[in-house]
């Protein structure tokens, strides 16, 4: 059986270029992302359109019964996140033990043949949501400016993201050193602006359907478990995968998910008004929401990696850059093509598949097998 130890990569701190992840599955992943590498990482990914659009959801978890109450809804967040982030960093630090990618991880629990079961699913579900995040990004930027432009944004977007793909480590580097700043400035600035407006009491509604919310909100982080160890694996340590993945999506998540909250709340649940018009009707709202339209792209970046990713533990000799440009011109063209959103409930029904396969994997690995865990081409 192999050792759950990853290879390390040679040369490291050598001079010359900045190393990349690896193009086959037979190279060494370099090991260079620390615990704030990481936290930006997730950070980043945690700054997404799709979740204070979820506060709707939140907020009215069943039509049934009258909406949650301001507290109750705070309180549905933070519980969820917490028990979905500690998920996900269980999720991650397999990879940065092991240095093999998630899909390959499987092997360790299934076998090779036996993991190409959920690899299939998991290549459905990561092509599926890199387009329906270039969908979303493409029509918040036409809101901002004009609808004729939503084709040219899906090509602007789905370029982007492929090319973000094709150098990931760099885009890692990249968010750490510039981007994080201005999503926080931009973050901050919309928070402020929101909690201008008069606020119900936060007592005023109901607490039921609480759980049903915080169930919403631990999807959203345990969404990320099939993808984690792609990038994990490049992590220095299991420590530094588990609190970067905990600390950065569980700050940034809970943050996004807390902002379409009060931002509903202070505007009204009025039919047709969502919490994009919130933002935009905040002075200068429109620049700071362009910001995290801009940021969105590191979402597509990062199903679109992933899917490629994932082939190689089908074909892994197979050079990730060519993948990476396939599978982005595949999402860009499906956005252009397909009405991604009305597959949304079936990308999340995918994506429910993996929820007993994880806790089956992380009883295996954390409790049975770690230091055995085989993830070679004869397992």
């Amino acid at each position: 059986m192999a050792i759950a130890e990853g290879p390390r990569a040679p040369g490291d701190g050598a001079p010359g270029p900045a190393p990349e992840a690896p193009l086959t599955l037979a190279d060494a992943p370099p090991r260079l992302l620390g615990l704030a590498d990481q936290t930006v990482l997730w950070g980043n990914l945690g700054v997404s359109l799709l979740l204070p659009v979820t506060a709707t959801f939140i907020l009215t978890p069943d039509p049934g019964v009258a909406p949650l109450s301001l507290a109750a809804a705070l309180c549905a967040i933070v519980v969820g996140s917490l028990i979905g982030n500690v998920l996900l960093g269980l999720g991650a630090m397999p990879g940065a033990e092991t240095g093999a990618p998630a899909m390959v991880l499987m092997r360790g629990l299934l076998g090779r043949h036996g993991s190409y079961l959920p690899t299939a699913l998991n290549l459905a579900q990561c092509l599926g949501w890199a387009t329906f995040e270039i969908v979303i990004i493409a029509e918040a930027a036409a809101r901002l400016t004009d609808e004729s432009l939503r084709p040219l944004f899906v090509v602007l977007a789905g370029v982007a993201a492929t090319a973000m793909a094709v150098r990931p480590l760099g885009v890692v580097r990249l968010l750490r050193k510039v981007a994080v700043w201005v999503v926080v400035a931009s973050t901050i600035y919309l928070f402020v602006q929101v909690l201008r407006r008069p606020l119900p009491p936060l007592g005023e509604g109901s607490w039921e359907g609480f759980w049903k919310s915080a169930d919403l909100v631990i999807a959203l982080s345990v969404s990320w478990i099939p993808l984690a160890a792609d990038y994990s694996r490049h992590s220095r340590s299991g420590r530094a995968a588990f609190l970067g993945a905990f600390l950065g999506y569980g700050l940034s998540g809970t943050a996004f998910f807390v902002l379409g909250v009060l931002a509903l709340s202070g505007f009204g649940l009025e039919p047709g008004f969502d919490v994009i018009d919130a933002l935009l009707a905040v002075p200068a709202g429109g620049l700071a929401l362009f910001i995290l339209v801009v940021d969105e792209v590191d979402e597509a970046f990062a199903n679109v990696y992933s899917t490629a990713v994932s082939v190689q533990n089908l074909r892994p000799t197979l050079d990730r850059r060519v993948l990476a440009l396939g599978v982005g011109a595949l999402a860009t063209t499906a956005a252009l093509v397909f009405d991604i959103v009305a597959y949304e409930n079936f990308l999340f029904l995918i994506g429910s598949v993996f929820v007993p396969l994880f806790a089956t994997f992380a009883v295996a690995y954390y409790v049975l097998e770690r230091r055995r865990w085989d993830v070679s081409d004869a397992a």
